[in-house]
């Protein structure tokens, strides 16, 4: 028995299709395309190409895409003024502010200074309070893509046993809180979590995001659990070559769940298709009009 290989680059090209053919309707309704505007400070090569894919892809969509890229020596002040000149800017529906950001500037604040309602990586505490009250609001991009594939896979998650291992919050707490308020009964485990193959073996949804090379093995699955991977490790496989793993040991994995996100191609591609959709919620909402049906 092999499990159902969850293909996350597919469901987000279908996501992505979806939200460009709603951005026409928004627009008659609005006067306007949505707006996201990225802020890249200093000249990291990884957020470089992340800012350079998520351009494209809004701008793919149909959607007004604004990029400001701030020097490595850019001050707090500087990084915060930008912020502030965005959350007034009628074009700009999204405010997403590239991380990492250069070690001397604090990113709490930048992040803080962010309109809650332009917050599309979710990560303001105004947004994660939103989330845990379960009221409307802005949810981190890729525990939204974790939840996307487990509904596509599941249906109706509720009553299910999910493990969520990694506390962070950027993953965990969001995918915990998105899984409880969809019903799920959830257990947060992390570093210090005692026995975690027990906790693994009797979870019908397993999502792992601890940022461990293949930390859960294959023989902990419960036979025909989901299970949602968001690690993105390389480990070096001799020769000065690395290879690309998740947190699950998905060779062993794959033979006893149901279903499961491979890494690459499961997870990771939703995560700026996520994004499209924040921005296109956070522009509905802007313009006082009824969610957006994607």
């Amino acid at each position: 028995m092999s499990a159902r290989i969850i293909d996350g680059k597919a469901f987000a090209e279908g996501l992505r299709a979806r939200i460009a053919a709603a951005v026409p309707e928004f627009a008659a309704a609005a006067g306007r395309v949505p707006g996201l505007a990225v802020v890249l400070v200093g000249d990291d090569a990884a957020s470089q190409i992340y800012v350079r894919n998520k351009g494209k892809q809004t701008i793919e969509a149909g959607m007004h895409s604004v990029e400001i890229r701030l020097p490595a020596n850019a001050t707090q002040a500087e990084v915060e003024a930008v912020v502030a000149s965005l959350n007034v800017d009628p074009a700009i529906d999204g405010i997403l502010v590239q991380l990492p950001l250069p070690k001397h500037l604090n990113e709490a604040p930048v992040i803080n200074a962010i309109d809650p309602d332009k917050d599309v990586d979710g990560l303001h505490p105004v947004s994660a309070g939103r989330l845990v009250a379960g009221l409307p609001g802005l949810v981190p991009c890729t525990p939204m893509g974790c939840m996307l594939l487990l509904r596509d896979v599941l249906g109706d998650v509720g009553g299910a046993e999910a493990l969520v291992i990694g506390r962070s919050r950027l993953v965990g707490k969001p995918i915990a809180a998105l899984l409880t308020n969809a019903n799920a009964t959830v257990t947060l485990a992390h570093s210090r979590t005692h026995e975690l193959s027990a906790h693994v073996h009797r979870a019908d949804i397993v999502v792992a995001a601890v940022g461990v090379p293949e930390l859960v093995r294959g023989a902990w699955i419960k036979h025909g659990a989901t299970v949602i991977d968001v690690g993105m490790n390389r480990i070096d496989v001799g020769g000065g070559k690395t290879r690309l793993v998740g947190d699950v040991a998905f060779a062993e994995a794959v033979t006893i769940a149901g279903a499961i996100t491979p890494v690459p191609g499961g997870v990771g591609p939703m995560t700026i298709a996520c994004l499209l959709r924040n921005t296109l919620v956070a522009a509905h909402a802007r313009a006082g009009l009824a969610p957006p049906p994607v």
